[in-house]
């Protein structure tokens, strides 16, 4: 079977075609459908597949196999009709946008700092890039301004297939050894590139390109980026979210860090406001349990560093063993348990006991699934 013409090369704004059925054959649930001619771009390269719809099948996923497209449809097709195939556009255009954005972004990078795009993907949520090469995030804030000056001045994106001879007086970008042809994408004098995948015309068409993060790995870093529609929708989302932290901050966008930081202070003293009045509280519960051994203590809504805290308190004054509980039958309570003796030893025993799980070392701290009256009967038995 010869292999099918790919229009997706000749006009990546080609969306609708007509082609003839060269094969149809079951595929589980679906069909693997082969056209002599067809729009929709294969799973390669980083990219994923168009999507659309075939002969009224929607197309689930399209892959190249010994230069045949093979479309996964969800109906048959009758071998040698004519059919019509409609590529979802704006799933195309936003597939391009992030290609070409990825092309900019990674000339960018090698121009600078000599670094390889060693990994490509572009997701259903963002598009990542993985370079050679450790960068900053104040570098990588200077690559993504200059990626968007590229996409200001709409430079060209151009496509060649060169011969053998010119080709090898080409410097361009592979992430791996090519044999028989090749197709090269410039993006104006930014990057030159060995790429099977669809770009915009013009890389105005991109609109704009934004780098969201960054984390290292494989002795690189692994960049994550959004462009064109995708960028749109992110600042959209944001600015929304700005707009409401803004006002229930009672403050303007722009003043959202700073009233935050207020925020954070107040937050800080109320912290410290509460545990003193906390220490006050355990100090009082303390000297209640003066002159008794062990101390085994009921309290409510306190977080585990209040129990500390209070089992603290109380082997200031208990020799023995304490005990600081706080929660509520059917839910649980939280623990913390210190003083004298074997704790290490008692901590687990009551964990088997009372179905609970903690540890630690000068103060134990954990939770049980039980009721106060289990763990009452607990310490009376063991103390």
């Amino acid at each position: 079977m010869a292999a099918t013409k790919k229009l997706y090369y000749e006009d990546v704004f080609c969306t609708q075609f007509c082609a003839r059925v060269l094969e149809c054959v079951p595929q589980g649930a679906n069909f693997a459908v082969t056209l002599d001619a067809t729009a929709f771009y294969p799973e390669g390269g980083g990219q994923p597949a168009d999507r659309g719809a075939l002969g009224g099948a929607r197309v689930l996923d399209v892959h190249e196999q010994d230069g045949k497209i093979i479309h996964t449809v969800t109906a048959p097709l009758r071998r040698g009709e004519l059919v019509q195939g409609d590529v979802d556009k704006m799933r195309r255009l936003d597939h391009m946008q992030q290609h070409t954005g990825e092309h900019i972004v990674s000339g960018i990078v090698h121009d600078q700092y000599g670094y390889e795009n060693v990994g490509f993907h572009i997701g259903e949520e963002d598009v990542t890039v993985d370079f050679s090469g450790p960068l900053t995030w104040a570098e990588l804030g200077e690559v993504e301004n200059a990626a968007n000056w590229v996409v200001w001045n709409n430079a060209p994106v151009t496509i060649s297939w060169p011969t053998p001879e010119e080709l090898a007086q080409m410097t361009y970008r592979s992430k791996k050894e090519l044999s028989g042809a090749v197709r090269i994408v410039q993006v104006g004098d930014t990057d030159i590139c060995a790429c099977c995948g669809t770009h915009v015309n013009r890389c105005g068409q991109v609109g704009s390109i934004k780098i969201t993060g960054a984390q290292s790995y494989k002795g690189g870093v692994r960049v994550t980026m959004l462009c064109g529609m995708r960028a749109a929708r992110d600042y959209q989302t944001k600015f929304e979210n700005a707009l409401a932290i803004s006002g229930a901050l009672s403050a303007k966008i722009n003043e959202i860090p700073a009233a935050v930081n207020r925020l954070r202070e107040e937050n800080a003293a109320l912290r410290a406001q509460k545990a003193a009045l906390e220490n006050e509280y355990f100090s009082v519960l303390a000297q209640a349990r003066q002159g008794e051994t062990n101390a085994v203590c009921f309290v409510a809504d306190i977080a585990p560093d209040g129990l500390r805290r209070l089992c603290e308190a109380l082997t200031r004054v208990c020799p023995g063993v304490c005990a600081a509980f706080s929660g509520k039958d059917g839910e649980g309570y939280r623990y913390a348990v210190g003083g004298a003796g074997d704790i290490r030893a008692l901590v687990k025993e009551m964990n088997s006991a009372l179905n609970g799980r903690g540890g630690g070392k000068d103060i134990q701290q954990g939770s049980v699934m039980a009721g106060r009256a289990e763990v009452e009967a607990f310490f009376a038995r063991c103390l």
